[in-house]
């Protein structure tokens, strides 16, 4: 056992604030990753949810959600599904409706989708429930007009929530086989095709990466959630750099309670310092043994930190106690995602920069004369 860590295995700082202060700082900077990451994770998974990370079509989509019709899209979903990086594609059915209420009139997107497949029936937003006063097993008429006015008498067989609020939670959701009958389409076209990218390829750049070679791969339009959702990309990069200040914060309030924590414990055993220096022992070796000890401490603080950062994280993804106001923050709740590399590397980065903030007292050994604090009691 080296001397510097046996001699540093008897040197304590006095009291727990130095640990409090330090565990309180990780606390932090630990929550703000995650919900940094949760919000992520959340947002772009229930955007991919809705209408895939890359839609491709003919044309863009107009206002009516009529396009030119992708013909033979089975053969393009296998020739899509063999890029990189894509896990899923489906097809999908856009058709602009009007729905009406007694003297009122609601527009809404139709959406035709696979996974829907009882004819005439549909999953209804509950925003657009509540303002209709519907619930599940009520009907609906709804109006489609193109040269000529097409009305559906349609049955409600659910109402669903969306958590996300990005203003296309009026998209009613039926069989793709019903909007094909009203376009007049045969069962091989859709208006799109939705492509569900690996969740780790979800980033701005790789998105729009992604659409650009999948567009030069068919020659068909592609663009992607990060063009559609432009507006909540940049939300999410702000989010990012509020997060980076957060992180530079705390780990300076923590680095300066270390300093003046080792300062004291410096002051305190002045006289150890001296009779060391008489020993023989050089001034980096002297400041390696407190360094010893303040790391030590700050590894305390680190623990609890983390530990109690991913405690709070496992009650808030159980319980969703933390709410949230959609129309400002797009999600209902709080979200954390407890991204373990982000989480590891803000310790990593914190520690370090903590211990190099350290070195700064440590230069007060130099200053130690051993002929005169051999001599304090």
């Amino acid at each position: 056992m080296k001397v510097e860590g046996f001699i540093a295995g008897r040197l304590r700082f006095k009291g727990r604030m130095a640990v409090v202060a330090i565990a309180i700082s990780f606390f932090i900077m630990i929550i703000s990753v995650a919900i940094s990451s949760g919000f992520s994770h959340e947002l772009r998974s229930a955007i991919s949810r809705m209408t895939g990370d890359i839609v491709v079509s003919n044309t863009p989509l107009g206002t009516e959600g009529v396009s030119d019709p992708l013909e033979d899209w089975p053969a393009l979903a296998e020739k899509s599904s063999e890029f990189p990086g894509v896990v899923a594609a489906a097809p999908a059915v856009y058709r602009a409706g009007i729905i009406k209420d007694g003297d009122e009139i609601f527009g809404a997107m139709f959406k035709g989708t696979p996974q829907d497949t009882a004819s005439l029936e549909i999953r209804l937003p509950s925003d657009l429930a509540a303002s209709l006063h519907k619930q599940a097993g009520d009907e609906i008429l709804a109006y489609f007009i193109s040269d000529r006015v097409k009305v559906r008498r349609l049955r409600i067989a659910s109402v669903y929530d969306n958590n996300i609020d990005t203003g296309d939670n009026s998209i009613i959701y039926l069989p793709i086989g019903d909007l094909q009958r009203l376009n007049g389409w045969e069962a091989g076209e859709a208006s799109a095709l939705e492509l569900t990218l690996d969740g780790r390829r979800r980033s701005r750049m790789e998105l729009r990466e992604t659409a650009a070679e999948i567009s030069m791969l068919t020659g068909l339009a592609a663009s992607s959630t990060a063009d559609s959702y432009g507006q909540l990309f940049d939300w999410l990069d702000l989010i990012d750099y509020n997060v980076y200040a957060i992180l530079a914060l705390m780990t300076a309030v923590a680095g300066f309670n270390m300093i003046s924590g080792l300062l004291i414990l410096l002051f305190r055993n002045i006289s150890t310092i001296g009779t060391l220096k008489s020993l023989g022992m050089t001034d980096r070796s002297i400041a390696g043994v407190f360094l010893r000890t303040a790391a030590r401490t700050v590894g305390l603080g680190m623990l609890a930190g983390n530990a109690a950062a991913l405690l709070f994280c496992a009650l808030q993804a159980a319980t969703k106690f933390l709410k949230l106001n959609p129309e400002n923050y797009f999600v209902s709740f709080v979200p954390v995602h407890v991204n373990l590399p982000g989480i590891l590397l803000a310790d990593a980065a914190a520690f370090a920069v903590i211990m190099l903030l350290l070195l700064l007292p440590s230069l007060f050994i130099s200053k130690v004369d051993p002929s005169v604090t051999v001599k304090t009691e």
